[in-house]
Parts: C-alpha cells; structure tokens; sequence
C-alpha cells in the first residue's frame, strides 16, 4: 500500500514538473512570437505627437521633426543591438522643400478653418493682402474675343477663383492665358471633395488655396490672406538603416522598407502621418525586434526612408548609392499604409512576381490572416519603385478598409483601428520564413 502510494505520487510529481515545464516554455514561446501591442500603440503615438510636428522639414530645429524621427528610430535599432553600414544608422541626402511658417484665409472677412475649411498648395510663395475675387467668364475656355480682352486686364491686384471644372480645362487654355490667371495676387481653387496635402520641393506660384465650396459665402466680394513661406534649398535629411547578420548566408539580404517621413507643418496646424506611415514604421520596428532575436538564415535589412512624400527621394538616393549590393537583395517588401486591413490587402508589383505573390497568397488562406490579398500591376507609388527598376524583386502591401483619412489632419493615431495589424505581422514572419528557404 505504501508503495503504491510512493508511486501515484512520483507519477503527480512528474506530472506537475511536465505541466510547469510546459507552462515556462509557453511563456518563452509568448515572448518570442506575440504581438506587443502596448509598444506598437505607444510607437505610433509617439511619431504622431506634436513634438514630431508630422515628420517633415524646417529651418528651426523646432521644426525638424523629421530629424527627431530619426533619431527616435535609431534609439530603437541601437536597444534592439541591429547592426549598421558605415559608422552608424543614417544616409544622409538633400533636397529642395517649400515650407509654410503662416498660412491665414478670410473670404468676405470670415475666418477660414486651416485643415478643415482650406490648405495651401505646396508650390506657393509668400504674399499677403485684401483683394477683390474675380470669377473667370466661363466663356474664356472657347471664345477668342472673351480672351483677348481677359489678355488685356489688370488682374495683379486681384484674387481669381477656379471651379472644379475651370481647373480641369485650365490646361487647354493657350499658355498666355494660364500664365495671365497666374500672375493674380492669388488663386481660390474650390473643392467638393476632401482635401488632400501634399509636399513641394519648389516654390514657383503665388498663393493658391484650396478651399472647399462648401465653407464659403455664396455672394463673393474679398479675399484676405497671409503667407510667409520658407523655401529650404538643400536640406539635409537621411534614411535610417540598420540589419541583423544572417546565420547562414549572411552577404545575402531580406529587406522590409517603410517610409518614416510625413508633411509636416503647414502654419498653425500638422499632419500626424499614423496610417501613412507611423503604421508601416512600428510594423518594421516590431520585425526587428523579431528577428533581432531570431536570426533567419538570410540577413535581414531594415531600411526606414526619407523623403518619400517629396517624390520618393530618399529610396531613390539609396539605390543610386547602395550600401551593399543590390544584386545581394533576395527580396524587398515595402510596407505603407499597413493600420487597417478589414478588407484585406493590395500587393503592387504581384503581376511581376508572381511565383512569390502566390506563396504569399497560400499562406494568408492557410493561416487565416487577412480576408483577401489582391494584385495589382507596377506602380511608382511608393519605396519599392526604384528597387524594380534596378532589378530588385520587390513588393510594396498596403491594407486596405477602416478609416479613409489620408494626407490630412484626420489621420491620427486614436482613430487607427490596427484591425489586422497581428494577423498581418503574422503573415509577414510566414513570408520571410518562406523566403528564407529558398
């Protein structure tokens, strides 16, 4: 009897030392594998605080929160232990950038909203003043009289406004025309739709607002406004790279991308960027906290770019000056817009590769991640462009659904629901898993 008691006991013993066991390894396995969410809500929060002043340029080092940016995200490369090219994580490069310090509308002395109501072309230089609105006679578009005789009038002290439909047949006026409606003290551009920002790196026009229809009066008579512009030649910006050696080739590249840079500033206001692209950068940054802990057989390359709203500068300055060779590069996946995903997500180059849009596909269906991944053809949308055309294999995956904010002051990281963000980080280790073995 006590024997067999001895027995049961060792055998509950055993058990519970199994069950234990099981249990720490589960906690290690949850360290490893699962999705901190905290620290990717708390990423996002950070680049889109006003302190970042949405990622973009300025003479004032209050201003440049850009450079803060980066700075930020080589902190975090440096705790991760990633290894760098070079001395340290930055590639510095320059351009051309307008920026705005003032921007004010009134329209018959009432008070436009900037953000809400109105914004500024990016092309805009400084002016300021109270001027009559002149409507263009619609007739100009196809009469030569009404022409000639708009040829002849003094519109420099006056402010000209453009319809949705003028704007669009602007373009087939004669250029004399286009260049006298330009020479205006400024122009209303009106829109029924959402505005929409953007960056310029050149300051060639006098101001041009774009206001929507529905925030203005329906008698016009005066436009009064200010902008002090400042046009930054050859600033100084960078990417930010940084990798984790591979175990078994190690000369030969995995590359995510993600563009870290947003608009800025625009006056009072700034744009936060959190789905485009505070969403794409913590999803990279949570990849290399992966596989800073799990070596691939392949290196991994992690490559933060500036400049990508200005026209794709940044990625286009690194393939025109690689810090290895892009022939090394196995395969680049560019992540932009990566904050939503209830309805899937779009692959931009999957016709030109579709051996590994295909892999990709069969592991979403497989592990349930995303409701759909569809294809599209080339396009010069994103990082990923000008790798393709040097040859590169590479994908840029944007989700799609949720919130529709987009160069605007609405995208903001409260809103961002991040609804398929583990089942797409998920997705990603799955895609790389697989590259790894071929």
């Amino acid at each position: 009897m006590l024997k067999s008691n001895f027995a049961v006991k060792r055998k509950l013993l055993t058990s519970q030392k199994t069950l234990l066991l099981f249990y720490l390894v589960f906690l290690q396995m949850s360290y490893v594998f699962a999705q901190d969410m905290p620290r990717v809500r708390a990423t996002i929060d950070t680049l889109c605080t006003p302190y970042m002043g949405g990622r973009g340029y300025g003479r004032d080092a209050t201003d440049k929160g850009e450079r803060k940016a980066a700075e930020y995200l080589a902190e975090k490369f440096k705790k991760m232990g990633l290894q760098y090219f070079g001395k340290d994580y930055f590639q510095y490069f320059k351009l051309d950038v307008n920026t705005h310090k003032v921007v004010q509308l009134k329209i018959n002395n009432k008070k436009l909203v900037l953000g809400q109501d109105f914004i500024l072309n990016p092309i805009s230089k400084s002016g300021k003043g109270n001027y009559k609105i002149q409507q263009l006679d619609s007739n100009i578009f196809d009469n030569e009289e009404v022409q000639k005789r708009f040829l002849n009038e003094n519109i420099s002290k006056k402010v000209i406004i453009l319809n949705k439909k003028e704007q669009k047949k602007i373009v087939d006026l004669p250029i004399e025309i286009v260049q006298k409606i330009y020479t205006a003290k400024a122009i209303l551009e009106l829109q029924d739709t959402k505005l929409t920002a953007t960056i310029g790196t050149k300051e060639n026009s006098n101001p041009i607002f774009e206001v929507k229809t529905s925030a203005i009066p329906k008698k016009l008579k005066k436009a009064k406004f200010v902008v002090k512009s400042d046009f930054l030649k050859d600033y100084q910006t960078q990417n930010i790279i940084g990798y984790v050696r591979g175990r078994v080739v190690p000369d030969s590249f995995l590359v995510f991308s993600a563009h870290y840079d947003h608009l800025g500033k625009m006056g009072n206001i700034y744009f936060p960027g959190a789905n485009d692209n505070a969403s794409g950068v913590s999803m990279l940054l949570e990849l290399a906290e992966f596989y800073a802990k799990n070596p691939p057989n392949y290196s991994v390359a992690f490559m933060f770019f500036g400049a990508e709203e200005a026209g794709l500068i940044g990625s286009q300055y690194y393939t025109e000056n690689p810090l290895f060779d892009l022939k090394k590069i196995k395969f680049l996946t560019n992540l932009d817009l990566v904050g939503t995903g209830d309805e899937g997500a779009t692959v931009v180059n999957a016709t030109l590769f579709p051996e590994e849009f295909s892999i990709l596909q069969e592991l979403d269906i497989k592990g349930n991640y995303l409701p759909k991944i569809t294809k599209r053809g080339k396009a010069a949308n994103s990082d990923h462009y000008f790798f393709s055309q040097k040859g590169v294999k590479a994908f840029f995956i944007y989700t799609l659904g949720g919130i529709k904010a987009y160069h605007d002051t609405d995208d903001i990281a409260k809103t961002l629901p991040l609804t398929r963000y583990t089942q797409f980080f998920a997705l990603m280790k799955d895609f790389i898993k697989a590259l790894d073995k071929k």
